[in-house]
């Protein structure tokens, strides 16, 4: 037996012992569906996605059409906890760019809002069950210990993976690779030992070698937000910046020694964020552009990141 078809087998045979098919975008050929998950899950654990997120999510939204029809403000309100807002953006204009269905084709999908070759592999595969290659960061460890391949462009990972793509069963196998990247090749401390591949692969001898980073260089920054409360309503105003375009937050204010009713800390992407909270007057939201009141009753239905509900927190705990 050639060592692709030992590959193809011992793969699978894992994979019906271990495969997570409980997840519930895979228990469903729905192309939304599994496209909203592909989405969620960038950057997010799957438990959090499965537990909360997606389900809420789907109820709300549950097909393109609705989603399209739906004022970003909201979509980015159901969003509020998942980090990464770009990408609610994102599926917000590709609802919009086609709210009957997504196309079905890698070509049509990469020209869409938010999708790259991952994501659109992912969809063919996964919803159209097509013979395309699919590779995240899972299945692309898989292949450079398999394979040995050190330091090199995506590219010669996507062509380990189309050379030993399943073409009899390809929804599996690139399941089978994700879930074996994610429960047994893992970046840390894999468990060489229980991998159905372990019998040929060139880097289980020093798996850590094909998993080595360069280190994340942090930024500290340090912000002021001011606290501004009438008849039960906050002082919000609608972000700017790229980080949390189109979401409210609080209205930034110079750093004062008095008035500080406290300070928190919040990590997002590069940065490290020291958070400082400060009483203002309601006569100097004058000079701030687009204040907002809202009820403090209201702050689950609005368009809030983590940083500033983290903030709402800390006001409870302090007024």
């Amino acid at each position: 037996m050639e060592e692709i078809e030992i590959f193809h087998q011992e793969l699978l045979s894992w994979y019906d012992k271990n495969g997570r098919d409980h997840l519930p975008w895979r228990q469903t050929r729905n192309i939304y569906y599994i496209y909203i998950s592909e989405i969620m899950l960038q950057q997010t654990q799957v438990n959090r996605v499965m537990e909360q997120f997606y389900p809420n999510f789907l109820e709300k939204y549950p097909t393109l059409e609705i989603l399209a029809r739906t004022p970003i403000e909201d979509v980015l309100a159901s969003w509020s906890g998942l980090g990464y807002y770009s990408r609610a953006r994102n599926i917000h204009k590709t609802a919009n760019e086609c709210p009957l269905e997504l196309p079905d084709s890698m070509s049509e999908l990469l020209k869409l809002s938010g999708i790259g070759r991952y994501t659109a592999s992912a969809i063919c595969s996964f919803g159209y069950e097509q013979n395309v290659s699919v590779v995240d960061t899972n299945i692309a460890r898989v292949f450079k210990r398999y394979c040995g391949h050190i330091e090199v462009k995506d590219d010669v990972v996507w062509e380990s993976a189309d050379k030993y793509l399943n073409h009899t069963a390809s929804r599996s196998h690139n399941l089978a690779l994700m879930d074996l990247g994610s429960m047994v090749c893992t970046p840390k401390n894999p468990e060489c030992k229980r991998c159905p591949l372990e019998y040929n692969c060139v880097g289980k001898e020093n798996p850590e070698m094909y998993t080595k980073k360069k280190k994340t260089v942090y930024e500290s920054k340090d912000l002021f937000y001011g606290i501004c409360i009438k008849d039960d309503a906050i002082a919000l105003k609608k972000a700017t910046g790229n980080m949390y375009k189109g979401m409210l937050e609080l209205p930034s204010v110079e750093a004062c020694e008095e008035n500080l009713i406290g300070s928190y800390k919040h990590s997002y992407t590069k940065y490290r964020l020291s958070v400082y909270l400060y009483t203002i007057d309601i006569k100097k939201l004058d000079k701030i552009d687009e204040i907002i009141w809202a009820s403090l009753e209201d702050m689950d239905k609005l368009p809030l990141s983590t940083l500033t509900k983290k903030g709402l927190m800390r006001i409870d705990e302090t007024l």
